[in-house]
This record gives C-alpha cells, sequence and structure tokens, in this order.
C-alpha cells in the first residue's frame, strides 16, 4: 500500500484534480447487501400475473434476480412488484451508516476543495449523509423519484412518511397514493438507472463525469469492478489524460489491470491510509 498512497500523494502535489469513483464494495463494508449478490434476488407472489417477458405465471411464484427487475420492462409489467423491491432496499440503505471509507472522502474533499470530485456508482445515498457534497451519483438515488412519463425532468425525494417495507412485503395502497408525480399526478418510479437504459446528463451526470475524468491528475477506484458502461468510460478518459489511477478492491478486476497500483484492502482501511498520504500534502 505504501507505494500506492505515495502515488497519491505526489499526483496531487504536482496540483491537478482528484477525482475518486466508487461502486458497491464501498457500501457493503457499511452492510448494504451488494446489487448482484443472493440478498438482491427477490420472489414475485402466486398470484396470477405477467412478468417482465410478458409471459403469464399461474399458481406458483418466481424468482427474479436484479437484473430483470431493475428494468423499464420490469417496471411497464409490474410496477409495484418493482416499488416493492427498491422500498425494501431503500429501507436497507436508510439503515445503514457510512463508514471510516467515507469519511474519508469527506476530508479529502474539505482539503482539496474544487479539485476534488466524487463519481458514485451507488444509490444509497450514504456518501451525502456521511457530508460530502461534489458527489455525482451516476445511477441515481433510492431516495428520489421521477415522473414515470418523464412529464419533466425534475426528481423528488420519496415522501419522508414512507414505510421501509419487509422482503416480500407488497406496497400498501395508502402508500402507493404517494409514490405520484407531483406535476402530473401521474405514477412515479424510482430515480435510478435501470439495465434498459442509457446515461445522460440532466439525470446522471454523463457528460460531467467525462469532464471530470478527462481532466484529472489522479483518479482513485474504490469498490467497483467493471460491470457497467460509465465507469469503464471514466477510468478509459482518466488514462488517456495521463492520470495516476489507484485500484482499491478486496479482488482483482479489469480496473486493476489498467491501474498503475492496485490496493487488494477494504476501502475502509484503504481510503483513510491514501486521504492521510494527500492531506498531508
Amino acid at each position: 500500500m505504501d507505494a500506492a498512497t505515495a502515488a497519491c500523494r505526489a499526483a496531487a502535489k504536482a496540483g491537478g484534480h482528484v477525482v475518486v469513483l466508487t461502486g458497491a464494495g464501498v457500501s457493503a463494508e457499511s452492510g448494504i447487501p451488494t446489487f448482484r449478490g443472493r440478498e438482491g434476488y427477490w420472489t414475485v407472489g402466486s398470484a396470477q400475473g405477467a412478468d417482465p417477458t410478458g409471459s403469464v405465471t399461474r399458481g406458483g411464484a418466481r424468482e427474479y434476480h436484479p437484473q430483470e427487475l431493475a428494468t423499464r420492462a420490469a417496471f411497464t409489467a409490474m410496477p409495484w412488484d418493482v416499488w416493492a423491491w427498491y422500498l425494501y432496499r431503500r429501507g436497507v440503505c436508510r439503515g445503514a451508516e457510512p463508514n471510516a471509507g467515507h469519511a474519508a472522502l469527506v476530508r479529502l474533499e474539505a482539503a482539496l476543495g474544487d479539485r476534488f470530485a466524487l463519481i458514485t456508482q451507488n444509490v444509497d445515498g450514504l456518501h451525502p449523509r456521511a457530508g460530502s457534497r461534489r458527489v455525482y451519483a451516476i445511477h441515481g438515488d433510492i431516495d428520489r423519484m421521477r415522473c414515470a412519463a418523464e412529464c419533466v425532468a425534475e426528481t423528488w425525494a420519496i415522501p419522508a412518511d414512507t414505510p421501509a417495507l419487509d422482503k416480500g412485503e407488497p406496497v400498501p395502497e395508502t402508500v402507493r397514493a404517494r409514490l405520484a408525480c407531483p406535476r402530473c399526478g401521474g405514477p412515479a418510479r424510482p430515480h435510478v438507472l435501470w439495465f434498459d437504459e442509457s446515461y445522460d446528463e440532466p439525470r446522471y451526470f454523463l457528460d460531467t463525469a467525462r469532464r471530470l475524468a478527462a481532466g484529472t491528475a489522479l483518479l482513485v477506484v474504490a469498490g467497483t469492478s467493471a460491470q457497467t458502461n460509465l465507469p469503464w468510460q471514466v477510468v478509459t478518459l482518466a488514462g488517456r489524460a495521463g492520470a495516476v489511477i489507484v485500484d482499491v478492491n478486496i479482488e482483482d478486476n479489469p480496473f486493476g489491470e489498467l491501474a498503475a497500483h492496485a490496493i487488494r484492502a477494504p476501502a475502509a482501511i484503504a481510503l483513510p491510509a491514501i486521504v492521510d498520504a494527500i492531506v498531508q500534502v
């Protein structure tokens, strides 16, 4: 780790921008199950209903993989089952607390000011709750919603009195009435990027993330393993710009092959060490 932290210190001392890209591994250390883990699976009950592919199930439950549920197609076919899954996950996220990795990035932002930017794939809101302000949530925010018909591009906080659901619990009728667009009154949807949707700037900071990556001197990638497109673009653009890239992950992953340094340790350990090195500049 010493060589990596020294490289971070040198890159920051040179005066360029510092960008941190975080993924699910950072949140996992706060007790939030990774999206693709076993805890992400969801069972849609025994009553007759359409699945996202248009087929019909009768007299039996179907277990959905997260990549099936986190789609516009699934929401169109069974909106309240998808909402139930997200309200359950929202409760898990709201019950978690930021860890030492989150806290370290707050210190880094305080030290670097507008030289710092945090791009996160995580929708759990732990970075803002820890105190980070320059946060670009490229996959959305599980605590917000927007119009399902896209009548406007605005997002709104899910009403504060919306309860967390137990796993498998349906969305009560009283809660359904709250999950509506404040502008047109139509159905609202979770403000998250689904697998059958594309990044854009107004909702998911596509252009901003690219610009930040192309102008950074140091990119620290923490807790993500190259499963989605925009993070790949961020790392690729930073590499082309000559940035020092440091990969923090407990496991080997494709980003590690592009990085100058790889730290195979939990983010809650590695990020404080990196920040300590930089803040001493």
